[in-house]
């Protein structure tokens, strides 16, 4: 199980980060609960005088004629006590008129009597029944504010958690994924990825080698890092540096001459078979010896192409007498002479380009981070050769070099890879895999050729703006047309004022060379922050709009529609393909809600350990990547020695 607190995450060795992903732990509460209405909860109040009245007033009117029946029947009473008194009626008359007229007036007064009774428990049964009904209210009332504040309080818990939770999450593959092919995508764009990747892998411990055939300057940002760092990164600038570069001096003569028949077919327009110009090749180094240059090998050609005169190459020391007699006698007479003039005539044409290679190389200190990138004033053809020499000597120098006991220790980046022909980049995929060198692809467009080779094998596909519509058809229905993925605002945001990709690279190698930078302490957080463009342009970019997002499914218009630094990244799990979808803007690690865990650890963590609280980073900003574990000593580094 993951660690359950993501701040104390530390960056790790086995996993290759892509970028950040936006995800919520807990929704949003919304707005606190609605207060309940203040009502008057004072003593009851007496029933209405005016009703009482009116039911008193009402009770009158009905008692009316028996009152005045019992008052004529009181008259009537006095009347016949009256005539009795004076003996004008028989007492016995006046006795029995006594006893009806009274007996009529007690009935009249029960009657009247009745009626006030009524009236008066009518009006207390009244009173009581208001006197029931306010206290009902007034016990609504507060069990209305009892269930206010509980709700409160939950609310209160959730927004606090929603306040406090961390919103972005690494997304990064395992180290068992043998490559990672990125298609699509600009050039600010593969700079905030390739500098992201870098920077993690060189954090790690690891070594990184990036073939820059951009011309887009997209490492600058990874080399001001490496350098605050406490690295000294190696940066050839080819042509220029040509002298300079090293590379494939250790090659022997078999796989020097396989080197260079891959760097001729770079002009050929469709693919054919190398062999014929390799065999010219490996023929011709078996007569100039282990030790031969380019210079010498273009003098071998055109001495067998019967171009120019050989004396000056004599002259110059690139020939010797006995080594232009034994090219003479390279191949027989014959009509199959003109085939072999041809293609030494087309091989010496394509190699003169390479002349230089060597000539002025020196012993250079060791550095984790070396850039070989291509002049973007130099002509397109003669960067596409040296690019195709680097790429191939690499991969004839990781067939020699045994497999690394940790993945991706040594890493190439490979920047602009669909300007290299098919079998270059199968036979660099197979060097890396067997050697455990860690590659990372970038493509342009989806051309055939990068089609037939997107995720081949064990490898991860990371997907970017591709603005051409067919290539966007063809990546949405590699992903699946039916992923909803939820995009941040802040990605959105950054992707109209992202910086743009200028400037170029200073070598490192040559005349330019300083070699006494000022160096930093080796934190990458203050490094990203300092030393790179995306560091500098996000906090003024990224100020209120960290909380708002935007889902959106994955269809051709929108994939060319995505932000600068969007990543969808998939790649096949135990669970089954997984598709997430990354920002690769490398300052995302300095937020203070970012963590180094990927989101469905930490969800996983959390449930297990049953949390309240969501894991959350301290206050004072996101976790440092700690150091790397203890993986046991290094592999052998890629040897760029000369030859012997």
């Amino acid at each position: 199980m993951g660690d359950p607190h993501p701040e104390h995450a530390q960056l790790q060795a086995d996993r290759i980060y892509l970028g950040w992903q936006y995800a919520l732990l807990y929704p949003d509460p919304g707005p606190p609960p609605k207060r309940p209405a203040r009502e008057d909860v004072a003593a009851p109040q007496p029933v209405d005088d005016g009703w009482a009245r009116r039911e008193r007033m009402q009770k009158d009117l009905l008692n009316r004629p028996v009152r005045i029946f019992r008052t004529f029947m009181v008259v009537v009473a006095a009347g016949l006590l009256a005539l009795g008194v004076t003996e004008l009626l028989a007492w016995s008359f006046v006795l029995l008129g006594l006893v009806a007229a009274g007996g009529v007036a007690v009935i009249c007064s029960y009657a009247i009597r009745q009626g006030d009774r009524t009236v008066n428990e009518r009006i207390r049964e009244r009173r009581e029944k208001a006197r029931r009904e306010q206290e009902r209210r007034q016990r609504e009332i507060v069990t209305a504010q009892e269930e206010h504040a509980a709700k409160y309080r939950d609310w209160a818990e959730k927004k606090s958690r929603f306040d406090k939770q961390l919103t972005w999450y690494a997304v990064a593959v395992p180290d068992e994924i043998d490559r990672v092919d990125v298609a699509g995508g600009t050039l600010p764009g593969w700079s905030a990825l390739i500098t992201l990747i870098g920077a993690t892998r060189l954090y790690s411990g690891g070594h990184l080698t990036v073939l820059d055939l951009s011309e887009g300057a997209i490492a600058k940002d990874l080399i001001e890092l490496a350098r605050r760092g406490g690295d000294d990164p190696l940066v050839w600038v080819l042509p220029v540096d040509l002298p300079r570069l090293d590379l494939g001096a250790t090659l022997k003569p078999e796989a020097f001459a396989d080197v260079l028949a891959h760097v001729v077919s770079v002009s050929e327009e469709t693919s054919r078979d190398i062999g014929f110009d390799n065999a010219i090749l490996e023929r011709v180094l078996e007569v100039l010896g282990e030790n031969a240059t380019i210079s010498q090998v273009t003098a071998a050609l055109r001495a067998l192409a019967q171009v120019g005169d050989p004396r000056d190459d004599m002259r110059f020391g690139l020939l010797t007498a006995s080594q232009l007699e034994r090219i003479g006698t390279l191949f027989g007479r014959g009509v199959a002479d003109r085939v072999v003039i041809e293609r030494a005539w087309a091989l010496e044409s394509q190699l003169r380009k390479l002349e230089t290679l060597g000539t002025e190389a020196v012993r250079l200190p060791p550095a984790r981070l070396r850039v070989v990138s291509m002049d973007r004033q130099a002509g397109v053809f003669g960067n596409r050769v040296l690019g195709t020499y680097v790429a191939t000597a690499l991969t004839h120098i990781l067939r020699q070099s045994p497999a690394s006991e940790r993945p991706w220790y040594h890493t190439i980046i490979v920047a602009g890879a669909d300007k290299l022909r098919g079998d270059v980049l199968d036979r660099l995929m197979d060097a890396c895999e067997t050697s455990r060198t860690g590659l990372v692809l970038t493509y342009r467009s989806l051309t055939p050729t990068v089609r037939e080779r997107l995720g081949r094998g064990h490898a991860a596909v990371a997907f970017m703006r591709l603005g051409n519509a067919e290539d966007a058809r063809v990546a949405s229905e590699h992903v699946g047309t039916e992923h909803r993925l939820e995009l941040a605002q802040l990605t959105e945001t950054f992707s109209s004022a992202a910086p743009g990709q200028s400037g170029f690279y200073t070598s490192t190698v040559g005349a330019g060379r300083t070699g006494h930078e000022e160096k930093g302490e080796g934190d990458l957080r203050e490094g990203i922050t300092e030393s790179t463009e995306w560091g500098r342009s996000v906090p003024a970019v990224a100020e209120g709009v960290l909380q708002r997002s935007r889902e959106f499914l994955v269809e051709p218009h929108q994939l060319q529609q995505l932000p600068t630094t969007s990543v969808i990244v998939t790649h096949a799990t135990a669970e089954g393909r997984q598709v997430r979808l990354a920002d690769a803007n490398p300052a995302i690690l300095t937020f203070p809600k970012t963590t180094l865990g990927e989101f469905e650890e930490v969800r996983r963590a959390a449930l297990a350990v049953h949390e309240p609280d969501p894991p959350r980073q301290e206050e004072d900003g996101p976790s440092e990547p700690g150091p790397p574990p203890n993986l046991g000593p290094p592999p052998p580094r890629l040897d760029w020695r000369k030859r012997p």
